[in-house]
C-alpha cells in the first residue's frame, strides 16, 4: 500500500469541515433541540459513509496496484526468459552460474550452467580481462554484441548477425569508379596503318569487354586511349584477389604481335558522392602513370593507396617534345625569379649532385644566381671526391651553401628546384619547402603517396635512367648558346653512370644520347672512374656482406651485418649490387645498421621481382630493380623478419600499399 494514502494530511480538509458542521449543529441544538438531534444523526451517518468509502477506495487501490505489480513482474520474467537477449552470470573462475533460455538455445544446448566460459565462449574471456566494455564476437556462426558488467560478473549478448550482414551488403554495394588508360597507345599507333590499328583496337576492346562481363563491370570507352569503369566494392574485392589479371592479359596478348601495349587503372572507392569518387579515380590514375604505368592504383578518402601490377620495367615513353616544353617552362620560371636554390635528397649521391649542378647551369645561362644546398657532414666517399675536385674551381664551389645559409637567402621571389626526389621527408632541408612558395620538382623515381605539395612545375619521368639524364636534356633545349664546363659535364655524366651501373641497368637510347652530348661538352670518363674508386677497406667490408649472404627462397639472397657494426648507405647499396652479380641470384637484399642508427635495407633485382613493391610495404620506395628503405627503433633481427614477411607477401601475390 502506498504510504501517501495513510498520511493524515489527506483527511485534514474533511476533519475541518466536519468540525465546523459539528459546531453549527451544536448552536442549532441550543435554540432548537429537535433540529439539532437531526443534525447530529445526519453528521454521524456522513462520518460512517466517509469511513466506508475510504476503505473501499483503499481496497480498490490495493487491488489495482497488486494487478499492476503482477503484470510488471510477469513482463520482467518474460523479458528475462523469452526475449532475444542473452544473459549470463559467471564467477571469478569463469564458470557459468546461470543463463537465460535464449542464450542456451543459441548454443543448441538445454543448459550451460556449470560449464566453463573457456569452452562455451573462449573469445569473450580476453575481453573481460582487458576491461573492454563492449565488443562484437562470433559464436556458433552468429555475431553477438557483448556488453560486459564486471562488478556484477554479468554478460549481455545481443544477436547482431542480421545488422552486420546488412552493413556488409551496404559496403559491398557501394559504387567504385575506375579510369582505364592505354599507357602508350598514341606512340604505338602513330605509324600504324589503319588495318593494324583497327585490329589492335578490336583486340584490346574485346579483352576489356570480356573482363568486364566476367566480373560484372560496366565499361565505356570515352576516347581512343581511355575507358570509364563502374563497379561495386564487392567486385573490386574480387579484382584485388585476382591481382587485376587484365594487366597481364593485355600485355601478353599484345606482345605476341610485337606491340608492347600496357594498361594503367586508377580507382576511387570508399565514399558516396560520385564527384569525389571521380576525383579519387583521376588522382589514382595520375599516381599509377607517375610510377611508370602498367599498374593499378586504388585510392581511398583517408589517403591510403594500394598498388597492383608494376611487374615490368617502364618503357621509354617520353618524347623530346615534352623535354623541350619543360625546358622552356623552367626557363620562364627562372627568368621571373630573383634567385634559384637547388636541393637534392639527404645523403646525396652522384645523380643528385650532378643534376643540381646541371640546374645551376640552367640558372646561370638565364642570368640568375643559383645555389646548391649541401650538408657536408652527410655525403658518401664518391661525392667527397667530386667535391674535392669542385673546390679546385672557386666559381663553382662558392655556389654550394649549407641548409642554414639557404634559409637566410630565401626571399619572396626565390625559386626552389628539388632534384632526384619528390618526397618532402627525404629532402636535405624540409623547412625550405615551407618557406619557399615557388617549387619545381625534377625526378626519375616512381611517384609515391608522399609528394611535395603544390609545385609549380613537375618533371617526373620514371622511364629515365637518372635525374642527371633529364637535366642534361633540359640543358640541351635552353635557347641561348652556352658552353658547359668540363667539370660540370663530368658531374652530370657521373650521375648517369652511377644510376645505370655503367650503362647496364635502366638504360634507354636517350641515355646514350645524353651521355654523348655530355661527352661532346668535355666530360672526362677517366675522372668519373676516379670519383667511383673505392679503397681497400670498403672492398673488404663489401666482401664481408657477400660472405654472410644466404639464399632465402629461390634466387633471393639476403645478407645482414653484425648488430654492432655500422655502414653508410652507399656501401650497403654496393653490397646489394655485388650480390646480384652472383650466378643464380635474381634479387638481393642487404640489411645493416647505418651510422645514423637507422636500419638500412638496399634491394636489387634483375627485373623478375619488383623490389620497389617489397620496399614500399616497409615504408620505402625506388624502382622495380633498385629500391631501399630505412627503419627506425628496430634491431636487425626484427628488420630481417619484417623483410621476409614482405617477400612472402609479394611472392604470394599480396602487394600492399
Amino acid at each position: 500500500m502506498p504510504v501517501f494514502t495513510k498520511k493524515n494530511i489527506i483527511r485534514y480538509p474533511f476533519y475541518l469541515l466536519y468540525s465546523i458542521a459539528l459546531i453549527l449543529v451544536g448552536v442549532v441544538t441550543y435554540h432548537n433541540w429537535m433540529i439539532g438531534v437531526g443534525g447530529f444523526v445526519l453528521l454521524l451517518v456522513t462520518l460512517l459513509l466517509f469511513i466506508k468509502m475510504e476503505r473501499m477506495l483503499v481496497d480498490e487501490l490495493e487491488k489495482y496496484i497488486s494487478m499492476i505489480s503482477h503484470r510488471v513482474k510477469k513482463v520482467g520474467e518474460e523479458a528475462l526468459m523469452e526475449m532475444p537477449i542473452g544473459i549470463m552470470l559467471f564467477n571469478d573462475e569463469y564458470q557459468i552460474q546461470w543463463t537465460n533460455p535464449f542464450l542456451a538455445s543459441c548454443f543448441d544446448e538445454d543448459s550451460l550452467v556449470g560449464r566453463s566460459l573457456y569452452d562455451v565462449a573462449e573469445s569473450v574471456v580476453p575481453l573481460i580481462k582487458q576491461e573492454v566494455e563492449t565488443e562484437v564476437v562470433t559464436l556458433h556462426e552468429r555475431k553477438f554484441k557483448v556488453i560486459i558488467k564486471r562488478e556484477e560478473r554479468l554478460l549481455y549478448f545481443f544477436d547482431v548477425t542480421e545488422q552486420i550482414e546488412i552493413e556488409k551488403l551496404y559496403a559491398d554495394e557501394r559504387t567504385s569508379i575506375g579510369i582505364i588508360f592505354l599507357d602508350n597507345y598514341d606512340e604505338l599507333t602513330q605509324g600504324m596503318d589503319d588495318q593494324v590499328k583497327s585490329n589492335l583496337n578490336s583486340q584490346v576492346t574485346s579483352l576489356l569487354n570480356h573482363w568486364a562481363q566476367e566480373y560484372g563491370i560496366f565499361i565505356k570507352r570515352t576516347s581512343s586511349e581511355k575507358f570509364i569503369a563502374i563497379m561495386n566494392e564487392q567486385t573490386l574485392l574480387h579484382l584485388e584477389r585476382s591481382k587485376f589479371s587484365i594487366l597481364d592479359q593485355v600485355r601478353e596478348e599484345t606482345s605476341k604481335q610485337n606491340i608492347p601495349l600496357t594498361l594503367s587503372i586508377g580507382i576511387g572507392t570508399g565514399t558516396s558522392p560520385l564527384p569525389e569518387l571521380g576525383a579519387l579515380a583521376q588522382s589514382s590514375l595520375d599516381l599509377a602513370l607517375g610510377r611508370g604505368g602498367d599498374q593499378v592504383a586504388i585510392k581511398q578518402p583517408n589517403g591510403k593507396v594500394k598498388f597492383y601490377g608494376g611487374k615490368t620495367n617502364p618503357m621509354e615513353k617520353r618524347t623530346r617534345v615534352r623535354a623541350r616544353v619543360i625546358s622552356h617552362a623552367l626557363k620562364e620560371l627562372i627568368t621571373e625569379s630573383g634567385q634559384v636554390i637547388i636541393m637534392g635528397h639527404k645523403y646525396p649521391d652522384m645523380d643528385a649532385i650532378g643534376a643540381a649542378i646541371g640546374i645551376l647551369k640552367v640558372a646561370q645561362v638565364n642570368q640568375k644566381d643559383g645555389f646548391i644546398v649541401l650538408d657536408p657532414q652527410h655525403i658518401d666517399t664518391g661525392v667527397k671526391r667530386l667535391l674535392e675536385e669542385i673546390k679546385k674551381s672557386p666559381d663553382l664551389w662558392e655556389r654550394f651553401i649549407t641548409p642554414d645559409e639557404a634559409l637566410n637567402l630565401v626571399g619572396d621571389d626565390t625559386l626552389l628546384v628539388v632534384v632526384d626526389t619528390h618526397k618532402p621527408s627525404l629532402v636535405i632541408e624540409e623547412r625550405l619547402l615551407n618557406r619557399v612558395e615557388n617549387v619545381v620538382v625534377i625526378d626519375h623515381h616512381r611517384r609515391g603517396e608522399d609528394f611535395i605539395e603544390d609545385p609549380l612545375l613537375v618533371y617526373m619521368e620514371p622511364y629515365a635512367s637518372s635525374t642527371a639524364e633529364l637535366v642534361t636534356e633540359l640543358l640541351e633545349y635552353q635557347p641561348k648558346r652556352f658552353k658547359i664546363d668540363m667539370l660540370e659535364a663530368t658531374a652530370l655524366l657521373a650521375g648517369i653512370i652511377v644510376d645505370t651501373k655503367s650503362f647496364t641497368l635502366r638504360t634507354g637510347s636517350r641515355t646514350f644520347d645524353a651521355a654523348s652530348f655530355l661527352r661532346s661538352q668535355g666530360a672526362d670518363t677517366v675522372l668519373v672512374q676516379k670519383f667511383l674508386k673505392e679503397d681497400i677497406n670498403q672492398y673488404v667490408q663489401r666482401a664481408r656482406f657477400i660472405e654472410h649472404a644466404e639464399i632465402y627462397k629461390a634466387g633471393i639472397a639476403i645478407s645482414r651485418a653484425d648488430e654492432a657494426e655500422t655502414y653508410d648507405q652507399v656501401l650497403i647499396a654496393q653490397a646489394a649490387d655485388t650480390l646480384l652479380s652472383i650466378s643464380g641470384v635474381v634479387a638481393s637484399f642487404v640489411i645493416s645498421k647505418r651510422r645514423d642508427q637507422l636500419v638500412g635495407i638496399s634491394a636489387r633485382s634483375l627485373g623478375d621481382i619488383n623490389v620497389q613493391v617489397i620496399m614500399e610495404s616497409l615504408q620505402g620506395g625506388g624502382h622495380l630493380t633498385n629500391a631501399a628503405t630505412q627503419l627506425q627503433n628496430m634491431t636487425l633481427d626484427q628488420a630481417e623478419e619484417l623483410l621476409k614477411q614482405a617477400i612472402d607477401e609479394y611472392l604470394d601475390g599480396g602487394k600492399k600499399s
